[in-house]
């Protein structure tokens, strides 16, 4: 059952995640002397193993975020394997998304890029088990993982153990969203970074400073992808994206911020577009991606400016 607590201060949290992290717990998801590792029913963010839960998630209590109506909840992996389960289905050659049911926490979707020179995890879904792993086994495993930004951090530690401590790329600006910190989390300054199989992170800022996107110009037949996490986020009407500073609570980019985006994604080339949610346009914009974003952003230039 989850657990219930009242919300706290983000320093406070901080605080005792820092305690925590100079302690030397150990990390992992099985209950022992250590506690556990408890993860956040809201967002899906998993902290240090401790006795009992933190007071509070900084992710949460953060303007982009919410505390949920039922005030902190926590529970663990252990408390989740007989409930839930992990979907792997498909897209196109060499892309595999990664969905959980029922849905937990924000509700995204993970991927599984594979390429001759192994496999990437792109963003991450808090739920893991055996099932999971022995499926991405199958498929290649997870040589690397890169995540889009704070919000589907989630239990990426996890997901790294599982695979030979696999190296988990996040970009340098949203270092302190890293809340449960490990050997395997590499972070990358600048604006591109090339990683395996010919895939190149950039980062964009906007819905947080160190938001990156993965271009995959392998995608679509050559033609490319953009893997887009939620920025661009795929609306409802897959013909269209948007951009959002925080997307539950309704605070939009500001115009720098969108210009900023759309000029790092200038000099890529893709096709497709896949987002965060399946249930969003069924979480792909195509074809002529690149041209929708572009087209959108001015929309969204036009209206913020009146």
């Amino acid at each position: 059952m989850a657990r219930k607590r009242n919300r706290r201060t983000f320093i406070k949290e901080c605080a005792t995640i820092t305690a925590l992290a100079a302690a030397g717990q150990v990390h992992g998801v099985e209950e022992d002397k250590a506690g556990s590792a408890f993860v956040c029913v809201t967002c899906g963010m998993q902290y240090p193993k401790s006795p009992k839960p933190p007071n509070a998630c900084p992710i949460c209590e953060d303007e982009r975020q919410y505390v949920g109506a039922n005030g902190q909840e926590w529970t663990t992996l252990k408390e989740m394997r007989p409930t839930h389960k992990n979907v792997i289905k498909e897209e196109e050659p060499g892309l595999y998304s990664i969905n959980t049911e029922p849905k937990f926490g924000i509700g995204q979707r993970a991927f599984l890029l594979q390429t001759p020179q192994g496999n990437i995890l792109w963003d991450c879904v808090a739920f893991l088990d055996n099932a999971t792993v022995e499926r991405l086994r199958g498929l290649g495993g997870v040589a690397e993982i890169a995540v889009s930004h704070p919000h589907y951090y989630t239990t990426m530690i996890e997901w790294s153990h599982a695979f030979g401590k696999a190296t988990i790329h996040i970009h340098t600006l949203d270092q302190k969203w890293v809340l449960r910190p490990d050997p395997c989390v590499h972070f990358w300054d600048g604006k591109f970074k090339d990683i395996l199989g010919g895939l190149s992170l950039i980062c964009t800022g906007g819905h947080f400073e160190g938001f990156q996107v993965l271009h995959w110009p392998a995608g679509a037949k050559g033609r490319g992808v953009l893997m887009a996490g939620d920025q661009p986020q795929v609306c409802m009407d897959p013909r269209q994206v948007s951009f959002m500073y925080s997307y539950p609570n309704y605070i939009p980019l500001n115009a720098p911020a969108i210009r900023r985006i759309v000029a790092c994604l200038k000099p890529l080339h893709y096709e497709r577009l896949y987002g965060a949610f399946s249930f969003r346009g069924r979480g792909l914009v195509a074809p002529d991606a690149k041209a929708v974003v572009e087209r959108s952003a001015d929309r969204y230039l036009r209206a913020i400016h009146g």
